[in-house]
């Protein structure tokens, strides 16, 4: 090998090695302080789980968006339940579940077929498990003006401030 060419091959391992280091830094520094997921939930593991089972059975996501996952045969224009707990609280979201018309507590702009159902039939210990998993399911502050814009326009249809 000559003289030349050992050093191209040696800058390009410094530069490689290099590359490689800041690249790993950068990701460790990111994953330590991830602000780009705004969305987090304090429940228990059994809660998230019994919760996560009330949510299949009764077929929220085929509305609502949770963990940004929805069912996409189904363009419901219904709020993210991603962050409700920052907006309504434990006892608000139970009275809502509870309501025989939940449009007397937070009206819609949707059709009929597709405004909330009421769950005032479902037996109370599900409605209580639901509403508090609701609650559990929060924002982080920064990004908590933009989970009420959407939920805002969710609701109005309107671009809201």
């Amino acid at each position: 090998m000559k003289r030349g060419e050992k050093t191209i091959l040696i800058l390009t391992l410094v530069l490689v090695v290099g590359l490689m280091g800041w690249n790993f830094h950068r990701q460790r520094e990111s994953t330590a302080n991830d602000s780009s997921i705004p969305f987090y939930s304090n429940a228990s593991a059994e809660l998230s789980r019994e919760a996560g089972e009330l949510i299949r059975k009764y077929e929220c996501r085929s509305c609502h968006t949770l963990w940004t996952l929805r069912d996409m045969l189904r363009a419901v224009p219904a709020p993210a339940l991603d962050g409700i707990g920052s907006l309504r609280d434990r006892e608000w979201l139970f009275a809502y579940l509870s309501a025989p018309n939940p449009q007397e507590i937070l009206p819609s702009r949707l059709k009929k077929e597709f405004q909330m159902p009421s769950y005032a039939g479902l037996p109370e210990d599900e409605r209580r498990r639901l509403a508090e998993y609701l609650a559990s399911l929060q924002v982080k502050d920064w990004y908590l003006k933009e989970t009420r814009t959407a939920e805002c326009s969710a609701l109005t249809g309107e671009s809201c401030p």
